[in-house]
């Protein structure tokens, strides 16, 4: 069922204008499932062209049938969802239930700002004298360069689609190039939704160049981007040169802290599922466990024992619950991770190697280590994989310290039942967002990002349509009374 996939510009499916194309592999079988279009800087150019067009019937688009619109995309991915869930879990080896449901989360985001649409909400300003009148109105920011990443390829374009056509403005979305299958099919649904030609568009290809052009173009006034942080860094600095609107969600490290008061057995039984939902590949994985030295032993056995019973495979197998990395050079960092870790003194009580027959796609076994020191390479970088080290604390104010010693704020976690504690550590913990005896943070109604090196700006929830508005403030003087 996955085909070659074209460009959509100005409304239609078409190939780049010099045909070059490039292969979408199968990282569980490294086979090739299709071609994808590599567009030229002619077709970037036509691009940029088609979402000024759109742009300009977009935001006189009346808010009520904007939103009418916004919501049907909503339900044809709703309609749709076995269908892209199959492409998703081709092209990224995760299994199907997960593909599902990440297809239903993306659905949710166009729901929500289909909502959002009618409530862009002004403020008037009680002015000084009386001839005088002041108010703040919300305009659309105008055209949106989107840039995507593939681990979660229906629900990151989504957020960002969905909130640009919410504002009022058109954007070109530029999805992963191991994944494009899944934001096209979001773009299908929009073009069957009846969204305008133009106002949505999507671009294939080599993502520096593309981002380049883009972003270096006067008709695209906002970027946003998900991606790793070195990634997020090279767009902010050539967003600068035309003072971009900016928003971006990037890397994270989240750090997972077990108080004493805290059953560690309950604390791993949410905490391990969690950590290798998608192969580890989630940008607000738990993926630093520190637990109080007295529950050390009971949550580590538990989290090993659980790692260890997760079926492997490929994700359109029946049971299976944990994929494939997405490509070889993401394998070959968690296997260096480990042996550094182990070089230093850590204890593997889980996985650590490729799974035993396995001589074809990008698999490693869930992977648990013990006592892991501070400065090994998986606890300062941030470990995109199915590997889990834990470590020990005595004190408050030591783990905090610990917690909060990277440059990455994305998510953090806490398991107390004490509500001084719970309250205190959610408050310290230096990241976007924080989980109290909960793991499962990402929602539409719910504003998603990080703070530090792991971004600016919200998406989703009730923030997230700011990041696509420019607020103008209006004073009024009014004529003389007759």
């Amino acid at each position: 069922m996955y085909h070659d996939l074209n460009l959509y510009i100005r409304g239609n499916w078409r190939p780049a204008s010099d045909h070059a194309t490039k292969p979408v592999t199968d990282p569980a079988t490294e086979d090739a499932l299709g071609l994808v279009a590599v567009a030229s800087e002619a077709d970037v150019a036509d691009a940029l062209a088609a979402a000024a067009e759109g742009f300009r019937i977009w935001k006189a688009t009346g808010t009520w049938e904007r939103a009418a619109k916004i919501r049907r995309v909503a339900d044809l991915l709703r309609e749709r969802a076995d269908g892209i869930a199959m492409l998703m879990s081709l092209e990224t080896g995760k299994p199907l239930a997960e593909a599902k449901g990440e297809t239903m989360g993306a659905a949710d985001q166009f729901e929500w700002q289909s909502e959002e649409t009618k409530r862009i909400y002004g403020q008037i300003i009680g002015s000084r004298t009386p001839e005088s009148r002041m108010a703040v109105i919300y305009q659309p920011v105008g055209v949106v360069a989107a840039f995507s990443a593939w681990n979660f390829p229906a629900l990151l374009p989504a957020r960002k689609i969905a909130a640009a056509l919410a504002a009022g403005c058109s954007i070109i979305v530029k999805p992963a190039g191991e994944t494009p299958a899944s934001c096209a099919a979001l773009v299908e649904a929009c073009h069957d939704a009846g969204i305008p030609p133009g106002v949505v568009n999507m671009v294939t290809g080599a993502s520096s160049e593309i981002a380049a052009q883009l972003i270096a173009s006067p008709i695209v006034r906002k970027v946003s981007v998900t991606g790793s942080v070195p990634v997020g860094k090279q767009i902010l600095r050539l967003a600068a040169e035309g003072v971009k609107k900016v928003s971006m969600e990037l890397g994270g490290h989240g750090p997972v802290i077990v108080f004493p008061d805290f059953d560690p057995v309950a604390a791993a039984d949410v905490c391990a599922p969690t950590k290798f939902r998608n192969c580890g590949q989630v940008c607000i994985s738990p993926t630093r466990f520190y637990v109080h030295e007295d529950s050390y032993d009971r949550f580590s056995d538990r989290f090993a024992e659980i790692a260890r019973g997760l079926k492997i495979g490929r994700g359109l197998e029946e049971g299976v619950q944990v994929g494939p990395m997405a490509n070889r050079r993401g394998l070959e960092t968690i296997q260096r991770m480990t042996e550094d870790a182990l070089s230093r003194g850590a204890e593997l009580l889980a996985g650590g190697r490729v799974p035993a027959g396995s001589n074809k796609g990008f698999f490693i076994e869930p992977t648990v280590l013990g006592r892991v020191p501070d400065d090994a390479l998986v606890m300062t970088e941030e470990p995109f994989g199915p590997i889990a080290p834990i470590t020990t604390f005595r004190s408050y104010d030591e783990v905090m310290a610990r917690a909060n010693a990277l440059p990455f704020g994305l998510a953090g976690y806490v398991f107390s039942n004490d509500l001084g504690t719970a309250t205190r550590a959610s408050e310290d913990l230096e990241c976007g967002m924080v989980g109290v005896n909960e793991m499962l943070l990402a929602t539409a109604e719910a504003p998603f990002g990080g703070i530090k090196e792991s971004g600016m700006g919200r998406e989703g929830g009730s923030l997230g349509i700011h990041d696509y508005l420019d607020a103008k403030y209006v004073k009024m003087r009014l004529g003389a009374p007759a």
